[in-house]
């Protein structure tokens, strides 16, 4: 069996570990009608882009313990805040989701993730995991958060240095304090620097190759869900 395919299989089986964190997040609901989705302004969040290292580790166990919350020594001081990119509301009704997973034989590096994320803006918070949230409104919640699939999905800061993942895992929630296309239009190109920065592959929620037809069908699906979720045209009365 391939590489490839042992890593496909490797981030199917997180994916139950990634589904059991998103539920901790909050309960699905079913979809409001008539509900409008607070915007945020274009062009927040920008963030200077600027290339970590990157080395190769072997394969370890990363599944256990309690996830404390230490400054970590590295660029920016990394500390979590347990309320920073918590939801306001525990509901939601779609999530999307991405991966960017090492290259055969290599893994990710915990120092590098952290580095990584750093620069595309993320920020290490609720659930010991990195969100992205709205400028100047961290109240909001997160428009989307980055987990590790290995168990239990959190990153414990006081032992990154040893750390070696296949993948980490992006996913988008929904509601999002801003609307879907527009979370999902902040989500890929961060997913795609992570990659970029990493030395990684992005890919689907299939776990397969994240390809042109896919991103333009989740587009589609996403503006199909900001149109059903915006308040309806008021009607105008009947003429008798």
């Amino acid at each position: 069996m391939s590489d490839m395919a042992l890593l496909r299989i490797g981030i199917l089986v997180a994916g139950v570990i990634l589904l059991a964190t998103i539920i901790i997040f909050g309960r699905p609901k079913k979809s409001p009608q008539g509900k409008r989705i607070e915007r945020a302004e274009p062009g927040e969040g920008e963030t200077s882009r600027v290339e970590p290292s990157l080395g190769a580790g072997e394969e370890g166990d990363y599944s256990g313990e309690t996830v404390s919350q230490p400054a970590l020594d590295l660029p920016g001081g990394v500390a979590a805040d347990n309320d920073l990119g918590k939801r306001p509301s525990q509901d939601f009704d779609k999530i999307v989701s991405l991966y960017v997973a090492a290259r055969a034989g290599h893994t990710l590096r915990g120092e590098d993730i952290v580095v990584a994320a750093e620069k595309t803006g993320l920020v290490f918070g609720h659930m010991n995991v990195f969100h992205r949230l709205v400028e100047n409104h961290p109240e909001r919640g997160p428009i989307f958060s980055m987990a590790n699939i290995m168990q239990p999905g959190s990153f414990d800061m006081s032992r990154i240095r040893e750390l070696e993942t296949p993948a980490i895992a992006f996913f988008l929630t929904l509601p999002a304090p801003i609307s879907a296309l527009e979370a999902w239009e902040k989500l890929l190109p961060n997913v795609e620097r992570m990659a970029e920065l990493l030395d990684g592959v992005v890919l689907d929620d299939s776990r397969n190759a994240l390809g042109r037809q896919r991103v333009q069908h989740i587009r589609e699906e996403l503006r199909a869900y900001d149109r059903q979720h915006e308040a309806p045209p008021l009607t105008k009365p009947p003429r008798w």
